[in-house]
């Protein structure tokens, strides 16, 4: 059983950044693929990023390409998420996830363990 923590989100301006935290507690962590989804009301939840168990593989939706960066640290047990030059449309609740497949593109149907959400707005 792995249990994740999301942190970091927050209201900003378009073109600002924020960088999210993941922090995991439980056991092998570090064999896990770890990916970061969002969603907004009314709709489902979609992939941001992804990143292999050893950090050697990443995706990235291509919404994001080129503005996010995912990271992991496997001796802190954490992953990250760096949100530059934000827009509105990114506007959503993002979501920490660990699965043990690494497909592409990614689906929510990949990952067993989920934190609870870290909420980012951009005003315009």
């Amino acid at each position: 059983q792995l249990q994740l923590v999301e942190s970091g989100g927050g209201s900003v301006q378009a073109g600002g950044s924020l960088r999210l935290s993941c922090a995991a507690a439980g056991p092998a962590f570090s064999k896990y693929t770890m990916g970061w989804f969002r969603q907004t009301p009314g709709k489902e939840r979609e992939i941001v990023a992804q990143i292999s168990y050893n950090g050697g593989d990443t995706f990235y939706a291509d919404s994001v390409k080129g503005r996010f960066t995912i990271s992991r640290d496997n001796a802190k047990n954490t992953a990250s998420l760096q949100l530059n030059t934000l827009e509105p449309a990114d506007t959503a609740v993002y979501y920490c996830a660990a699965g043990s497949r690494l497909r592409y593109p990614p689906t929510t149907e990949d990952y067993y363990y989920w934190g609870q959400g870290t909420q980012v707005t951009v005003s315009s």
